[in-house]
């Protein structure tokens, strides 16, 4: 029963990854600011 582990957790670290970019790009506005050139 291990690939049910793998069915919902891997989706969910998916969105867990594309949220959690999302949210960076929305509070930073800018992926690579000047401060950081």
């Amino acid at each position: 029963m291990w690939y049910f582990a793998w069915i919902l957790g891997l989706p969910l670290a998916a969105m867990f990854a594309v949220l959690n970019a999302m949210w960076y790009e929305m509070v930073d506005g800018d992926a690579t600011p000047d401060k950081y050139l």
